[in-house]
């Protein structure tokens, strides 16, 4: 019989929808995917050297389990320049990011408290909230409003119980990025209700425009505040698994013993190619960028063309999150759009219910996928 724990997590949408899409590629059916969230890009070449010497030099045993010195010296550099964060490689903690994600839950959370989380949002924020034992608690958002919390909002869904509230900027689905006063202004009532931000910063520099602010960097938060952020997504690493968390030091110390229950240490032969990622050219990053951007007007200007569909402009990660104007529900649009137009989408509802009537679409797929996978689309939402 399987554990309570494990029934009342949902199931991630995105990960059904690949698990189908590969099926039926295997069948020889021609799918086009926007349904993951990954780079199309490949790896850097200078990064993939830098892991290959560190193999050919025999890097391949355990290392410290909170990551080797030099790697955690550059990620506090970086997060203290770039983050504006003030931190130490004592306040850094190298691990893959949807881990941190877990070890968070499993260290600060216990049966009864609640998560404030945006609505929609990532749907493991809710799976690793519920095996702690949690209550996630969505604070809604609005298509008008570029899908970004609002200060009363957040205000108005605290209670007694409220131990934690979960930020996502970019943001995963919508790619909205929330502005700097916003940010303020929930830092300040963390600050008064005395409550923990968990900062999921992994889009942070696939952004279009505005500007990337970190909360933790506002006077008062960084005791409070648990930066995550890593490679995946700026530089096509989502293979690599590593990531980093920004934390007080004792914070770092509660998470690290998870760690050295779980995983002990990141895979010792990635962490100098991590170094590389960071220190060496950041060319490719920005060449990425620039194409996600054309891509995004690009995917933009189709769906905002189909009858029945309208999108909003994201500012930041690579995704669209339209809505449609159809009597059917998420979940059974995106099989609709499978069978009949052969591409798949992540149904909206999976990112939390404000998601229901709505669903995403991933734009790192090349310009000719886009084209001829939104044609497909709108062809088979004429049928409805």
């Amino acid at each position: 019989m399987f554990s309570k724990r494990l029934m009342d997590v949902p199931e991630s949408g995105t990960v059904a929808i690949a698990n189908i899409v590969s099926q039926l590629k295997q069948e020889g059916v021609n799918i086009i995917s926007f349904s993951m969230g990954e780079p199309d890009f490949d790896t850097p070449d200078n990064i993939k050297e830098a892991c290959v010497r560190s193999l050919r030099d025999g890097f391949t045993h355990y290392t410290p389990s909170m990551g080797i010195p030099e790697l955690r010296k550059a990620i506090a550099e970086k997060t203290t320049r770039e983050n504006k964060i003030a931190c130490t490689s004592k306040n850094v903690l190298v691990t893959p990011t949807k881990h941190a994600l877990f070890m968070i839950a499993l260290a600060y959370l216990d049966p009864g408290d609640e998560v404030l989380l945006p609505d929609p949002a990532w749907v493991s924020y809710e799976a690793v909230i519920r095996l702690a034992g949690a209550k996630p608690v969505y604070v809604p958002t609005k298509f008008e409003d570029n899908f970004c919390m609002s200060v009363d909002k957040v205000a108005s869904a605290i209670t007694e119980r409220t131990k934690m509230l979960i930020i996502n900027s970019p943001s995963n689905p919508t790619g909205s990025v929330m502005p700097k006063d916003t940010l303020k202004g929930i830092a300040d009532i963390c600050i008064e209700k005395n409550i923990r931000v968990l900062s999921d910063e992994i889009y942070e520099h696939i952004i279009y425009e505005g500007e990337h602010v970190s909360i933790g960097s506002f006077d008062g938060m960084f005791d409070r505040t648990l930066t995550i952020s890593g490679l995946s997504k700026t530089y096509a690493m989502t293979g690599w698994r590593l990531g980093w968390l920004i934390a007080s030091e004792k914070d770092i110390a509660a998470v690290n013993k998870l760690q050295t229950h779980s995983i002990t240490c990141c895979t010792s032969f990635t962490q100098p190619a991590a170094i590389e990622a960071l220190r060496g050219t950041q060319e490719p990053k920005i060449k990425m960028v620039e194409e996600f951007k054309k891509r995004r007007d690009l995917a933009l200007d189709l769906l905002n063309d189909i009858k029945g569909v309208e999108c909003n402009r994201p500012e930041g990660a690579f995704y669209l999150f339209p809505k449609y104007d159809y009597k059917v529900l998420s979940d059974d649009l995106a099989m609709y759009l499978m069978k009949d137009a052969h591409v798949a989408v992540t149904p909206g509802r999976s990112f939390g219910p404000a998601g229901e009537g709505f669903f995403r679409l991933s734009y790192a797929a090349s310009e000719e996928n886009l084209t001829e996978g939104i044609g497909r689309i709108k062809k088979s939402l004429s049928k409805l």
